[in-house]
């Protein structure tokens, strides 16, 4: 320990595609949208977070809203650094300091990701003051938080179902044995709700308004055993262009959302066909384990059961799974070093 360390602080950071969260003194301090508004004359930031997220779709012509970050990856260099720079400056104890402290952060990435998005990822955190900076994999991640013991000669099943990307990976002994990543998530999921909607109910509806559609009435499954009510989704006419209003059904965006979750399950049937022998029983006992935002769809821990004759368990808390798992890693650095890249 260096005569210097009480002046560095640790985090951990999700930097996810539809929300950033981080982690210090064992606490979520920042839960955010990973959202940035833009003065497009002056190209300064004007907002971050949920500020922004409540401009997207309501901007005139001078602000643009942008998510730096696409498919978990960092799309835009400059936001992204300055979105991560305010929400650390955001961190409640960090405030109060009198000095800039120097970051030892672990920062949890997509396990499909470049060799230079990796980069981007890491000269983001080192330029926001990080001293030392981890990367970790997001299915690692979910498994620490999941509380598997990812140490032992065991195979278990992670799948973290995010903004942009759905991560599948089996693990055992510290490592990742085979993954698989998609670019089918969340994101993709409100896409295919906007789309429906245009399709059938000739309503035009912005991005929001399909996320919130997605949390309220979103299914997997036509058949629940609790099925939410029906909704009404207001947004433009496409064919007379006035305001209106239109009821839509959970069975309605079960079929909306039935492609994108057909390209998850043989996602899955793919990973499981390459999983070592040995390690397929081991995942027949222990069966399959969901995290992320996506996987709190209704139905879809049942509909990838019926797929995959396993059991599914959904993390208890799926949303923060993924930090949590950075933040275990980032109080025991050296139990996890070799899960780690430096």
């Amino acid at each position: 320990m260096g005569f210097f360390d009480f002046l560095t602080e640790e985090i951990a950071i999700d930097l996810g595609t539809a929300n950033t969260l981080i982690i210090h003194n064992d606490k979520v301090v920042v839960d955010s949208p990973s959202i940035v508004a833009i003065d497009r004359s002056s190209n300064k930031v004007i907002a971050i977070g949920h500020e922004a997220s409540l401009m997207q779709g309501k901007t005139h012509e001078n602000i643009k809203t942008i998510r730096p970050l696409k498919d978990g990856v960092i799309a835009d260099f400059n936001a992204s650094e300055q979105m991560i720079n305010q929400l650390i400056k955001s961190i409640p104890t960090l405030r109060k300091k009198i000095f800039t402290p120097s970051l030892r952060m672990v920062i949890c990435i997509p396990s499909g990701i470049t060799e230079v998005e990796m980069r981007a990822v890491r000269e983001s955190a080192e330029r926001v003051n990080g001293k030392e900076v981890y990367l970790i994999h997001e299915p690692m991640a979910a498994a620490i938080g999941i509380g598997i013991d990812i140490k032992q000669p065991k195979g278990n099943m992670v799948v973290d179902i995010g903004g942009g990307t759905t991560e599948i990976a089996v693990i055992a002994l510290s490592g990742i044995v085979c993954d698989k990543s998609v670019k089918i998530a969340g994101d993709v999921f409100t896409n295919d709700i906007v789309y429906y909607m245009r399709r059938q109910h000739n309503l035009y509806v912005g991005e929001r308004t399909a996320e919130k559609i997605k949390i309220s009435i979103g299914a997997a499954l036509e058949d629940l055993e609790n099925p939410p009510d029906e909704m009404s989704v207001q947004g433009r006419d496409l064919l007379t262009g006035k305001p209106k209003q239109a009821k839509v059904s959970h069975i309605e965006i079960s079929k909306a959302l039935d492609k994108s979750i057909i390209r998850i399950e043989d996602a899955i049937m793919e990973a499981l066909s390459q999983t070592p022998p040995e390690l397929a029983a081991d995942i027949y006992n222990t069966g399959i384990y969901l995290a992320g935002g996506g996987s709190m769809l209704r139905g879809l821990d049942k509909r990838l059961s019926l797929k995959t004759d396993l059991p599914v368990y959904i993390a208890e808390d799926p949303l923060q799974a993924v930090v949590r798992g950075t933040g275990i890693a980032l109080k025991n650095l050296d139990n996890y070093k070799t899960v780690l890249n430096k």
